[in-house]
């Protein structure tokens, strides 16, 4: 969340600097209940004061043999009226805090600025289309034959919007997963983590996920214990590994990588792209989390980015990176790069890969700190996420862009070792 103090002292600037987001941050209701805050406030405080100076008459009153009881009387109401004030300003606290949730994080200087995603901004592209000299097909005419890429079966289990692989295809679906989770952990220093998929209220709340997006969730009602939530993607529990902490600047930059399915109803995205395995309520992810010192986070994302298009690069997937725009960014983030996998049936990029830098939002939710070594103070972590990458839109990549005029998919070189050395999946059996 952002600081309740910028909100304080500079209302209408954070106001105007959300504009770009489409925000309309209601600066009237904020001003009327900090106005209701500092009144009541000001009274609790002053009856506090007048209730203990009453408490302490008692006292000497009893030491005297006096009669305590007006006292006693007065300490009385003056309690009751304390308690009447102390859940009006608990009341005022809970709907300034709710609001305060429900703000998403100011955009970077750098953010480009627009309304929708037309306004993002190609930062660079890496390889050539392939072009066929036969007729391209898409993964689900490519898998479907074999009956290797399932629709409907999966829809007869657990209904539309839902993918089986089976035999080679689910082979490489696995392949690519750890392939990623060799590379992250080898070559880009990231610890291997196992992470629970469901979590509790709060942890979702911590990354922003809550209470905004609570409809693009998969919630279980618990009976008798805290109800729990699907993971939309292992960002929750890994980034909730530092909340409530205060971590050494030795111990920074923690670097976190985890597999795990991520589960999102979507709500908001009705009727595009249902088709397939482009966006489905279960995918799998190989998520990348970074917990850093603030002075260098812009740096971080960048690496964090380059380590997403590492996975791309190996697999010899054209790719072109965006930068996103104001009206485009996620929630909690302040600046955010989207990398885009050439999808050959589409002729066009498509999304498999957003890199995110926080800044302190979450960390102040979830008040995860580390100890500046300078002033011995604790202060605010930045924290960083980016799924390099999801492992359902790179399997729809590698086999669109590897197929083969008779159906089959060749095998990325890098992929070979997961799976037996095969060099081919035919396809037309």
């Amino acid at each position: 969340m952002l600081d309740p103090q910028l909100l304080r002292s500079n209302l209408q600037d954070v106001a105007d600097r959300l504009v770009p987001r489409g925000f309309a941050l209601d600066v009237a209701r904020i001003e009327a209940l900090e106005e209701q805050r500092k009144t009541v406030q000001i009274r609790t405080e002053a009856l506090q004061a007048e209730r203990n100076a009453i408490s302490k008459s008692i006292g000497q009153a009893k030491q005297r043999g006096e009669d305590i009881a007006p006292l006693m009387a007065n300490v009385e109401s003056t309690g009751g009226q304390l308690s009447e004030n102390k859940a009006a300003l608990d009341e005022i606290q809970t709907e300034l805090e709710a609001i305060l949730l429900g703000i998403p994080n100011l955009p970077n200087e750098s953010v480009p600025v627009g309304e929708h995603e037309d306004g993002s901004v190609e930062v660079r592209r890496w390889g050539t289309p392939r072009i066929f000299d036969f007729e391209i097909k898409d993964h689900a005419a490519l898998g479907g034959k074999s009956g290797w890429v399932d629709f409907e079966t999966a829809a007869k289990l657990s209904g539309a919007r839902f993918s089986l692989l089976r035999g080679p295809i689910a082979c490489l679906h696995r392949a690519l997963a750890q392939f990623m989770i060799n590379l992250h952990t080898s070559e880009h220093g990231y610890e291997e983590a196992y992470t629970p998929y469901m979590m509790r209220a709060p942890a979702l709340q911590s990354t922003g996920q809550l209470p905004t997006f609570e409809e693009d969730l998969f919630k279980i009602a618990c009976e008798g214990q805290d109800d729990l939530y699907l993971i939309p993607t292992s960002e929750v529990p890994l980034t909730n590994l530092a909340a409530g902490r205060i971590l050494d600047a030795e111990q920074l930059p923690l670097k976190f990588v985890a597999h795990t399915p991520s589960f999102s109803s979507e709500a908001g995205a009705s009727g595009r792209d249902t088709r397939a395995m482009l966006r489905l309520y279960q995918f799998d992810m190989v998520e990348l989390v970074q917990i850093v010192e603030p002075s260098n986070s812009m740096g971080v994302l960048e690496d964090l980015t380059a380590n997403a298009e590492k996975v791309l690069q190996l697999l010899g997937l054209p790719y072109r990176i965006l930068a996103l725009c104001t009206g485009d960014l996620p929630f909690s983030a302040v600046k955010t790069h989207d990398l885009e996998v050439w999808i050959p049936s589409q002729e066009n990029y498509r999304k498999v890969s957003s890199c995110s830098n926080c800044g302190d939002f979450q960390a102040r939710r979830m008040q995860a700190r580390f100890r500046n070594p300078e002033t011995g103070k604790p202060e605010l972590v930045h924290t960083l996420n980016g799924s390099a990458l999801a492992v359902g839109r790179t399997l729809v990549a590698v086999m669109e862009n590897y197929q083969q005029a008779d159906g089959s998919i060749r095998v990325p070189d890098v992929l070979k070792q997961y799976m037996g050395g095969m060099d081919i999946i035919s396809c037309g059996r």
